[in-house]
């Protein structure tokens, strides 16, 4: 073999190594990768060759699947009262990435999840037959809650206090998830979607933080109870009316000129929902105090999943003391999403002890075995004293029994709240946020329910938006259908 063929045959054998290499690495380092990529449509092919496993609300499902026509995605996701329950399910679609449940979920309802693998399966390479994920939504009250919501904007959470069990998340204007199942029509829904200025898509419950204007106040008294600022809800506060922002040359005025708002009680500022009383209480406390206890209640978590992770609701830091007094309000940059404001309320209503807020009770195999239960894993965390707790729970009480939340009584039950009215746009330009929080029991069989609810945006004139005129009604559906059932 002369010098000539030796050196071509050494370099042919280099380069078949280099593509042995090269074939090597993408199979056994990158091949996941691959197989992964939301580009490669055998991904999709796969999970849309069978049906998909369910999400169960009270022992139906709620989902469903139907084969396609022609293509080679066999069947499509479907749902029952999507727009009802959208919410709490998203969507799987054939064309987008799966959301909320059906996304956090995608691998057992797909039945990839390596849990559903029997042993024969594992053998065979078979997907396993997929499993079901058990929520811990009660179709009254969520249907209740949507009904009453009807053509508002706005959105509404209940909870269990003493299980931290969701009973209910709806947003308002929804969508029907099944427009968005079939790859060939999924484009011209998602496009409408999209371009919707009410943004149907946005889960206004879990993951639009706003101002939550007057149902804060409750943090604030809570936390000036806890730091001993005040005893009593019912001893007699240091506050001016209006009340001068310090620093500035602005009086902090109330929304009823005529209520008995100057020196008063904790009760009686709830009642009338005083804004000169919690300003200066925030102010009395300091930003760190307030901050501390809205923190423990639920503030600045950015890993609040219940399982779909809720979007954070902020209290600020680094604030000047005009500033604190707003947040003391609940106005400046203080936000936060419904499902916050329904865990101070479920907080205050479980004697001050925090329940770990889920919205999924169970996963489960096909053949129904639990692979893991949510609600034995929730855990509790006091948040404040047993004795704070009933004190505001027994100022809620004045606030619908005699005060600004008279629409949310509930024949039968007790029940306590608080309405808000929160600014929004420059100089209040903008309709403003109504929200009610509330927590009820009943008198008969000792059931209870905390709720929170946010309006948006009505077809009520300005001078008629409200927390009790608007949200209060809504919360009071809710509540009824708690307890009912």
């Amino acid at each position: 073999m002369n010098k000539t063929i030796r050196r071509a045959a050494v370099f042919t054998l280099l380069l078949v190594l280099a593509l042995l290499v090269r074939a090597t690495w993408v199979q056994f380092y990158e091949g996941q990768a691959l197989a992964d990529d939301k580009d490669n449509r055998r991904n999709a092919i796969e999970t849309y060759s069978e049906p998909l496993g369910n999400i169960i609300v009270a022992g139906k499902s709620i989902t469903g699947s139907a084969p396609t026509k022609g293509g080679d995605l066999r069947y499509k996701r479907t749902y029952t009262d999507g727009p009802l329950y959208a919410a709490v399910t998203g969507y799987a679609s054939q064309a987008y990435a799966p959301t909320q449940l059906e996304g956090i979920y995608q691998d057992l309802l797909n039945g990839t999840d390596s849990r559903l693998k029997t042993v024969m399966d594992t053998i065979t390479n078979r997907r396993a037959d997929p499993g079901n994920v058990v929520t811990t939504i009660d179709p009254d009250v969520q249907k209740a809650a949507y009904q009453a919501l009807g053509d508002k904007k706005g959105a509404a959470v209940a909870i269990d206090p003493r299980t931290g069990k969701i009973l209910a998340v709806v947003s308002t204007p929804s969508y029907d998830p099944s427009s968005l199942t079939d790859a060939n029509t999924a484009g011209t829904a998602w496009e409408k979607l999209t371009k919707d200025p009410d943004k149907p898509l946005t889960n206004r419950a879990l993951r639009q933080p706003l101002p939550p204007g007057s149902t804060f106040k409750l943090v604030v008294a809570a936390a000036a109870l806890e730091d001993g600022l005040y005893s009593s809800v019912d001893q007699r506060t240091d506050s001016p009316d209006p009340y001068r922002l310090p620093g500035t040359t602005r009086d902090l005025t109330n929304e009823n000129p005529n209520a008995p708002c100057e020196n008063a009680s904790i009760r009686v500022a709830l009642q009338y929902s005083c804004n000169n009383v919690f300003g200066k209480m925030a102010v009395d406390l300091g930003q760190d105090k307030v901050k501390a206890m809205a923190e423990k209640f639920g503030f600045n978590n950015a890993e609040q999943d219940v399982p779909v992770r809720a979007y954070t609701s902020v209290y600020p830091s680094d604030m000047y003391p005009s500033e604190t007094a707003l947040t003391g309000i609940g106005q400046f940059d203080v936000t936060a999403t419904p499902l916050q404001m329904a865990l101070v309320s479920a907080t205050i209503a479980n004697g001050g002890k925090l329940v770990s807020p889920h919205m999924v009770s169970q996963i489960t195999d096909s053949g129904g075995d639990v692979l893991k239960d949510y609600d034995d894993e929730a855990g509790t965390k006091e948040i404040i004293s047993s004795s704070t707790a009933e004190q505001l729970r027994s100022a809620m009480r004045t606030v619908v029994d005699k005060g600004t939340g008279t629409n949310a009584q509930v024949p039968g039950a007790t029940v306590g709240g608080k309405t808000g009215t929160a600014q929004h746009g420059e100089n209040n330009s903008k309709t403003p946020y109504a929200w009610f929080t509330s927590y009820a029991k009943s008198d008969s069989s000792g059931k209870e329910v905390a709720v929170a609810v946010m309006v948006e945006q009505s077809d009520a004139a300005r001078s008629e938006v409200s927390g009790n005129g608007l949200a209060a009604p809504v919360a009071k559906a809710m509540m009824e259908a708690a307890l009912e059932n």
